[in-house]
């Protein structure tokens, strides 16, 4: 291919990107440059321009939708496929690497892969088993201190000892689990990185195996790095220190769950000479939301520098929207989704993004009201589903009985009179022998430790899934799917309930039947094609991303929204304490966190930006009065809209009609204005639940009226009086 032809309509940075000698490159790639891009034409000018082979480049991104996005891309771009280069998730990769050298690193063939919530359970077990309190070790906080370790490349043995009995008990618990997961031939999302690292870097063959192969190494969304995923990266990339990152400082925003940002701050420190490009155009907002944005990020002190621009022109000013509370924020969000409709915009061009989740349940009660479509962004997807995983616990029984995570989950899922003192015994079988559940149930059944009716139960489960292993047929993956919810009575048990969630169970259990026909098995994993499936099941439920959606509204927490964007964006409970969050706020390091998040928010907005911020809110069940967030003060004065000025007195309210104005028309109303029955705006009323409180607001007149009373503890409702039984008091 002709060289111009790949670098036919880029930029001039990332034309200079692209072409970058061999050796340590940092990409610095502001919001809507076109990274991705560039990390595309990077491997086809490697391919085609450099003469390097597909077997030599390893390319890793964040999500498996994005390395299939990728594969793709390349493929149609150099008009051929590129069989022999590996390119996915850190996940996906190092899992890769264990299935092809799994007595290197220490693993049974078979061994499986548990997600998060599988994770928490077996941690509730082990803690249960050590004769520990739950409510003294959470399991969920269990798993993060493991998760943490394990992403700093510590063992169990490895964490330092300290004086507190307590923390002592975190790592006892930690050296448990290790030997539990061990045993059972499983592992976690974080024991895939550490394990892989471990092999590389204690096998002199292997790693410089890997070394020679991948000479062409690069990475995308670099910021969102996490400790042992720099260091694997450091070695597999060994003496050629050929390693193209693109990343941007400015967007890492997941410091709370491992990321550091550090790694892309000493990149030019860990390799002196490294070449740094900085992609400063933006694509997808307009000059004011860009000016905005830059303003913001500009007050942080750890930052490699850039400034976005665009030749798009600069477009409308962020409207700036001072709300009198919560309810009156939410008003004035969806009338202006509204009128945008009016204007023959689409409803998914709309996003309404939050720095808490909590604040969703105000949006979605006006949006119901609205009858306008929503939906929330993140909800759970397919394979993260209890019927979906009840129904690959099965599965991955049929493969490894030792998988005490699969036993446990569904040795009485549907109820098959197995108790839970059944199980208890059955565990201490288990740890009293260093045997997995399975061989501790065998060994139950066998010399009569159970009760007889517990015994027969038992004794039909396992009888079951051998069963279903003796039916399967290894080359068939759609019939293993079909054996499993035949013979588990699973799909039977949801049939049989006519309500409106167990259709849907019913629905997604056979949807499962059409994920295994349309599985891509690739048989270059070396594994069988049930073994890829579960694998590829466990590692798409670890992904936190959304799934398409239809013509509505769309709401997201912030975080959420990373690598997302949408015409119209709407910022919302832009406060002190709420964003930036009250427990970022005395750490200079999470502020910067915080702030960055801003950045992100403001530019997912291609045309129009709007922050709003509430003088008052009632979030977590109390209202507090509110300061307008820090972030909008880094915000010059001539490139913000203020809608409507803050502050008691108001004369009227600019650019605010339609059902919003009813939530904001207390304060121009007179007292003593009667309602309904006796009932007047400014009355003191009695709820029989809410106990004492003041009509502040009310629509519509008679019995039908709707009141908005502020009570003395339960703050804020509306109620219609039909139904309320308000008592008028003095």
């Amino acid at each position: 291919m002709d060289p111009s032809l790949i670098l036919d309509g880029l930029n001039d940075a990332q034309r200079e990107a692209v072409c970058a000698p061999d050796g340590a490159n940092l990409v610095l790639a502001g919001a809507g440059s076109g990274k991705t891009r560039v990390l595309i034409h990077r491997i086809a000018w490697d391919i085609d321009v450099m003469g390097a082979s597909p077997f030599s480049i390893l390319a890793v991104t964040f999500t498996n939708k994005a390395a299939a996005e990728m594969r793709g891309r390349v493929e149609n771009m150099l008009n051929q496929p590129v069989q022999g280069m590996w390119i996915g998730t850190f996940h996906g990769l190092c899992h890769r690497l264990l299935r092809q050298h799994w007595k290197e690193a220490a693993l049974p063939q078979g061994f499986q892969i548990i997600d998060s919530e599988d994770q928490v359970r077996y941690l509730k077990r082990l803690i249960r088993g050590l004769e520990l309190d739950e409510a003294y070790y959470p399991p969920r906080q269990v798993a993060g201190f493991i998760n943490h370790h394990k992403e700093e490349g510590r063992r169990a043995a490895a964490v330092p000892l300290a004086r507190d009995p307590k923390y002592a008990e975190w790592v006892r618990i930690y050296q448990t689990y290790e030997d539990a997961c061990q045993r059972a031939g499983i592992v976690d999302f974080a024991e895939l990185l550490l394990r892989a690292w471990e092999m590389l870097k204690s096998s002199e063959p292997l790693r410089a195996h890997y070394q020679k192969r991948f000479q062409h190494i690069l990475v995308d969304e670099f910021q969102d790095t996490n400790s042992i995923q720099y260091s694997w990266l450091r070695l597999l990339a060994g003496g050629h220190k050929n390693l193209f990152v693109v990343g941007d400082d400015d967007q890492s925003i997941y410091g709370w769950r491992g990321a550091k940002v550090e790694n892309i701050l000493k990149f030019e420190r860990d390799y002196p000479g490294a070449k740094t490009v900085r992609l400063e155009q933006n694509y997808r907002s307009t000059g004011n939301i860009l000016k905005a944005a830059n303003a913001v990020i500009d007050n942080n002190d750890t930052r490699l520098g850039k400034n976005l621009w665009t030749d798009a022109g600069e477009g409308e000013k962020v409207r700036l929207y001072a709300a009198y509370n919560e309810v009156d924020e939410a008003r004035y969000v969806v009338d202006q989704i509204q009128k945008s409709v009016d204007d023959n915009r689409r409803r998914d061009e709309s996003a309404i993004l939050y720095r808490s989740n909590a604040q969703s349940r105000v949006f979605e009660e006006l949006l119901i009201s609205a009858g306008m479509p929503y939906r929330v962004y993140g909800g759970l997807r397919f394979f993260e589903r209890a019927e979906i995983k009840d129904a690959l616990a099965y599965l991955r029984l049929m493969t490894n009985r030792d998988d005490d995570v699969s036993f446990e989950r569904v040795v009485n899922t549907p109820t098959r009179g197995i108790g839970n003192r059944t199980v208890e015994i059955i565990r201490d079988i288990a740890r009293n022998n260093s045997i997995s559940m399975w061989r501790a149930a065998s060994q139950a059944v066998n010399n009569k430790l159970l009760p007889a009716r517990a015994a027969n139960a038992v004794n039909t489960f396992l009888e079951l899934i051998d069963s279903m292993a003796a039916e399967r047929n290894e080359d068939d993956l759609e019939g293993a799917v079909n054996i499993v919810l035949e013979y588990s009575t699973l799909l039977e048990h949801y049939k049989s309930d006519k309500s409106e969630k167990a259709q849907a169970k019913t629905e997604n259990l056979e949807e499962l039947l059409s994920a295994a026909r349309m599985f891509e098995f690739d048989e270059e994993e070396g594994l069988g094609e049930l073994d890829a499936f579960l694998s590829h099941a466990a590692l798409e439920a670890g992904e936190q991303q959304g799934a398409e959606w239809d013509d509505c509204v769309q709401l997201m927490s912030l975080h959420s929204a990373k690598g997302l964007e949408f015409p119209q964006v709407f910022l919302t409970g832009m406060e002190e304490e709420l964003f930036p969050h009250r427990n970022s706020m005395s750490d200079a390091g999470k502020l910067e966190e915080e702030r960055r998040l801003c950045y992100v928010g403001m530019t997912r907005a291609r045309e129009q930006l709007f922050l709003s911020y509430a003088e008052s809110r009632r979030l977590y069940g109390q209202t507090h009065p509110a300061r307008p967030s820090r972030f909008i003060d880094e915000i010059t004065e001539e490139l913000r809209d203020r809608v409507r000025a803050a502050g008691p007195a108001r004369s009227g309210i600019v650019g605010y009609g339609g059902a919003a104005a009813s939530a904001f028309a207390s304060p121009m109303r007179k007292t003593g204005v009667e309602v309904a029955n006796g009932i007047k705006l400014g009355s003191r009323v009695r709820h029989a639940k809410f106990g004492d409180g003041m009509v502040t607001n009310y629509e519509g007149s008679g019995e039908s009226a709707r009141v908005q009373v502020n009570f003395e503890f339960a703050g804020q409702k509306w109620l219609v009086l039909a139904f309320a039984n308000l008592e008028v008091v003095s």
